[in-house]
């Protein structure tokens, strides 16, 4: 038996730099069902849904300048087809599985030879069976969740000598992030950054969520001058906002000169979903490569994309679908729940039942997108059985949405 590209899903993990900016995306590819040992040819299936994922977009312009982490096995190493994907946006991710034996060793000196960058994956020790392959890649990926501090420690003085650049994975908290930045590491795997820091009994800080007053006007379809009023009572959003929405990404060539013109040249719904983006924008990062903005970005529009496919016919299901993606990781910022979040946004009640409990299939494709961050798969290919959905189809979404939250990053940096 042999599996189909429409069995394979396609998530990504992103893994930031020191300053705790996008560095690049660990692209999964994963097999839904739960029999994955009956699975016959993974290297052709996964190498299929690489190849078709990005055909359209081009790897190049999916990632957005990023590098792209792909698991590599001893079968697909040695496949033709992993040679189709440019050395400029690919790090080949060798599996900590793979042995290295002499041809291995070769065909990595080969691959390297031909531009490509090798990284070895969840390295615990140094080990003679290991060592050769430590020595030839690029960047070792180093799991930290079996390790103590001691053994951690341990393991990255050992490997300093070696000159490789150093990868964290699997980092569940800022203190391991600190930990592991002390000794030697430049790079780190995992959502520590999207956890919200919820603190029993805080309350909104409502000096701080204009921006959320703001969004809940235009939802609640107040006047043009009431909006306009509101913003200038706030100058650093004022010229936020103004930067953000004159860059192509905000899809007009109309050069936005003042706050009514930007209101009336937009529209309130396009105007709405800037207002959400900068909450993230303004959550903490500065620069380019903010990963939070990029998530929420990337979960609205993935899951705008997947209600469209479901209906095509609704536009304003699609429109509550962005609406949800990106107003689910508000918590983040503010560290409060996400009931308290919902309170001055006057949100439509499917909006508000699939951010508070999940419900309805605003709920359900909710449920997909953080499935799908968490790669967990099985649970994204039950939530696709239910929702009627194709991986093929999650794969296209998914291409598109990293494309555009990439986009708008770089363009909210370059502003």
């Amino acid at each position: 038996m042999q599996d189909s590209d429409d069995e394979i899903f396609l998530g990504r993990q992103p893994i930031l730099d020191r300053r705790q900016r996008l560095y690049a995306y660990e692209l999964l590819f994963r097999n839904g069902r739960i029999d994955v040992a009956e699975v016959g040819d993974k290297v052709r299936a996964t190498a299929t849904v690489i190849v078709n994922t990005f055909n359209g977009l081009g790897v190049d312009a999916a990632l957005g300048g990023l590098r792209g982490f792909i698991n590599v096995d001893e079968d697909f190493l040695f496949s033709d087809t992993l040679e189709l994907l440019p050395p400029q946006a690919v790090v080949l991710e060798i599996l900590e599985d793979v042995p290295a034996t002499p041809e291995v060793v070769a065909r990595c000196r080969r691959l390297k030879a031909a531009g490509y960058q090798l990284a070895l994956d969840d390295v615990t020790q140094i080990r003679a069976e290991n060592r050769e392959l430590i020595e030839l890649v690029d960047i070792v990926k180093v799991d930290v969740s079996p390790l103590s501090q001691d053994e951690l420690a341990t393991l990255a003085a050992r490997l300093a000598p070696l000159g490789k650049q150093l990868l964290a994975e699997k980092i569940e908290s800022r203190e391991d992030l600190e930990f592991c930045a002390r000794h030697g590491f430049t790079l780190f795997q995992g959502y520590f950054f999207a956890r919200p820091a919820i603190i029993a009994g805080k309350r909104v800080d409502y000096a701080r969520l204009a921006l959320v007053r703001l969004l809940g006007m235009i939802i609640g379809d107040a006047e043009t001058a009431a909006i306009e009023d509101e913003l200038k009572h706030e100058p650093a959003l004022v010229v936020k906002l103004l930067r953000m929405i004159n860059s192509v990404g905000a899809g007009t060539t109309t050069r936005i000169t003042s706050l009514r013109h930007a209101i009336t040249i937009l529209g309130r719904r396009q105007l709405q979903r800037w207002l959400q983006l900068l909450i993230f924008a303004s959550s903490g990062t500065s620069g380019g490569g903010n990963p939070l903005l990029t998530m929420a970005a990337a979960r609205g529009r993935l899951i705008e994309l997947l209600a469209a496919d479901l209906a095509s016919d609704d536009p304003c299901f699609a429109d509550q679908g962005f609406m949800t993606g990106v107003i689910s990781l508000m918590p983040v910022v503010f560290a409060v729940p996400i009931e308290e979040i919902v309170v001055p946004l006057n949100l439509p009640e499917a909006v508000q039942e699939a951010l508070c409990n999940r419900a309805g299939r605003l709920g359900r494709l909710l449920e997909l997108a953080e499935a799908g961050e968490r790669d967990d798969m099985v649970r994204t290919a039950a939530l696709m059985h239910e929702l009627g959905l194709k991986a093929s189809m999650l794969n296209r979404a998914q291409t598109r949405a990293i494309a555009w939250a990439t986009r708008i990053d770089n363009e909210n940096g370059a502003a």
